[in-house]
């Protein structure tokens, strides 16, 4: 699977590029906040950086009413989609999976990381838009450990283990770190061939460098968090913005002048502790000027 670098898709004079992750509308309450759901105008955009939700038709769901409202929607996939889950009447493994959820996304409109990058022509651009699908290969290891192994048993010791260690099968590739590394190989070639004139958002279910799992309660669960192998992508390639979620801790921070937006949404025991309304969709462009 590989696309080009560019659509046609563009943007009026108003439009805004937002984004969104970690829905997970697997529960009522964060339904709610996708139904409410609205752009501010004809021409925006919307950045889904993946965990929309567990089966294919919670997936469908939300995409479809996403893809409804907005004038383009770009898909990264999370870990939660690649489930096979015992909740799904879809058992598909691994890569026949991931294929199944770009084959709905393309019946949708919704643009994913095997299609050409976007272009945003609207405020703050032209800017090419790139959704990535990396996954992570356990190199994030917790002080102390040095193999995959070491960290694993320390997780273990820990009672910190993600889903993924039952659930997220890498078929038919030996291992997710495998998959992993033909992901980062293949993606790493399709953005260097993109423009150099042209900056670009980078929409990613991980993030790309190490730095933002450092404010993780249970540091042993960055290892599920991405991979090393990304950790120059902000310095190697021409990028305006890193848009991520997964850890369920939404902020902006900036690392080496490259601005990283967290924007996940969480669970409901999550965000009813937090003092913003939840479900608010992020402005990545035009950027804020403190941004």
């Amino acid at each position: 699977m590989s696309g080009r670098c560019e659509v046609t898709s563009t943007a009026g004079a108003d439009g805004q590029l937002l984004a969104v992750s970690d829905l997970h509308i697997g529960y009522k309450e964060n339904r709610a906040l996708v139904e409410a759901m609205r752009p501010g105008s004809d021409d925006d955009w919307l950045l889904v950086a993946g965990d929309v939700s567990e089966t294919l038709a919670d997936i469908r769901w939300a995409l479809k009413t996403l893809a409804g409202r907005f004038r383009t929607v770009v898909w990264a996939p999370g870990n939660h989609e690649l489930w096979t889950h015992p909740r799904d009447t879809v058992a598909l493994r691994g890569v026949a999976r991931y294929g199944q959820l770009v084959d709905l996304c393309r019946e949708l409109g919704v643009i994913t990381p095997e299609d050409p990058y976007p272009v945003w022509r609207g405020p703050g651009g032209p800017v090419v838009v790139a959704p990535l699908f990396l996954l992570y290969d356990y190199s994030f290891l917790p002080a102390g450990s040095t193999t995959k192994e070491e960290g694993l048993a320390h997780a273990h010791r820990t009672g910190v283990v993600c889903t993924d260690e039952y659930l997220l099968h890498p078929d038919p590739y030996p291992s997710r770190e495998a998959w992993c590394r033909d992901r980062v190989a293949e993606t790493g070639r399709r953005l260097a061939e993109l423009p150099g004139d042209l900056p670009v958002v980078l929409v990613n279910h991980y993030p790309l460098h190490r730095h933002p799992t450092d404010v993780l309660w249970h540091p042993e669960f960055a290892m599920w968090c991405g991979t090393a192998l990304t950790g120059d992508w902000h310095r190697r390639f021409p990028v305006a913005a890193m848009v991520y979620g997964h850890l369920h801790i939404p902020r902006t921070t900036h690392h080496e002048g490259v601005r990283f937006e967290e924007v996940s949404v969480g669970y409901p025991r999550e965000w009813r502790e937090r003092p913003h309304p939840p479900g608010r969709l992020r402005r990545i462009l035009p950027a804020d000027e403190a941004s």
